[in-house]
């Protein structure tokens, strides 16, 4: 049977939560994908914590996304809503999900890395750019312009939309790829490099509000 649009304030646990493909956001009462949404559930104390992975038990709620949709459910009080008045929002819930969202992005990169999916070096990007081989472009937050726009154009002359990361400052970059001073790198087109991928889509998304910007459109 296929699955099913659910647009009930809450989830029924976590066997219910994987059953819809889409769900209600209590934020913007808007019915969304679920890969476009986040999860939360009531610990047993009564706190609100994110389910990033969705894998842990009790009803949940979902909200789209983005902090911008966590902090207007925050306002108008909707989680406790859909909990029914039992259930506990702590106002740094934004916080504590940007941090998990960050961190399992940059687990993703190291896995990437170990499975040889990565490369450093601006020459070695501007290469691998080159050979259209790259599917996510990575600046450090920190890096200098003047490397950004030269690489940006390197990924545009090669007729590629590619995504253009900048989440990390180098000094993240560095302990997630375990080398010093990494400030330009490139996920390579594979698909052992696809949840790293998905991941960090997902953190730009939850930041910004959107996919990461496309090098194309960075010029200027």
């Amino acid at each position: 049977m296929l699955a099913t649009i659910e647009r009930e304030e809450t989830d029924d646990g976590l066997s219910g939560a994987r059953k819809g493909v889409e769900r209600l956001c209590v934020a913007t009462r808007a019915v969304r994908p679920v890969a476009d949404m986040l999860r939360f559930v009531a610990a047993p104390d009564g706190k609100v914590v994110p389910d990033i992975e969705r894998k842990l038990p009790g009803r949940g709620v979902w909200i789209t996304a983005t902090r911008a949709a966590l902090e207007r459910a925050l306002r108008e009080r909707s989680i406790q809503r859909a909990f029914r008045g039992d259930a506990e929002v702590d106002a740094e819930l934004p916080g504590l999900v940007d941090r998990l969202l960050e961190r399992s992005a940059l687990e993703g990169l190291s896995l990437a890395n170990k499975a040889g999916q990565i490369v450093t070096g601006a020459a070695k990007v501007e290469t691998a750019l080159a050979t259209r081989i790259v599917a996510l472009l990575i600046h450090a937050s920190d890096a200098q312009p003047d490397g950004v726009r030269k690489l940006d154009a390197a990924a545009r002359a090669s007729g590629e939309q590619l995504p253009v990361l900048r989440a990390f400052r180098g000094e993240q970059l560095d302990l997630a790829l375990g080398r010093p001073n990494v400030v330009h790198a490139a996920l390579l087109a594979h698909p052992a490099g696809a949840g790293f991928l998905g991941r960090c889509l997902r953190l730009d998304r939850w930041r910004n509000g959107k996919a990461a910007v496309a090098a194309q459109g960075t010029e200027g």
